[in-house]
């Protein structure tokens, strides 16, 4: 039985959530989930490293890496094959201003 999947925490919730290249032909797709979103934000466009990516996120350092690697793959896929992006899905929390939380994905362990 695989372990359950840890909650991610989240610092923002896009106001987009898909993107789809010009054109009339029907387009492939790549979905990224919240979580992979988050790591990209943290660091590469808030130039924070990996450890403190994972602080910000509550997990390992490790799990950051492979959320980078798997969403950079997407991303680099949909701009060279001009897919659509479409942001869905991940097991995360939502932490806003003054502590605010809301929780998507499957049920907490209680």
């Amino acid at each position: 039985m695989p372990r359950p999947r840890k909650c991610k925490r989240i610092g923002f919730k896009p106001l987009c959530a898909q993107f789809v290249p010009t054109g009339d032909a029907p387009f492939a797709e790549s979905v990224i989930t919240l979580e992979e979103l988050e790591a990209l934000r943290l660091c590469d466009y808030l130039g924070l490293d990996q450890e403190e990516a994972a602080a910000e996120m509550g997990v390992s350092r490790g799990t950051v890496q492979r959320l980078l690697a798997s969403g950079r793959r997407k991303l680099v896929e949909a701009l060279v094959d001009s897919r659509a992006i479409r942001i869905e899905g991940g097991s995360v929390e939502f932490v806003g201003p003054r502590g605010h939380r809301w929780h998507h994905g499957p049920k907490r362990p209680q």
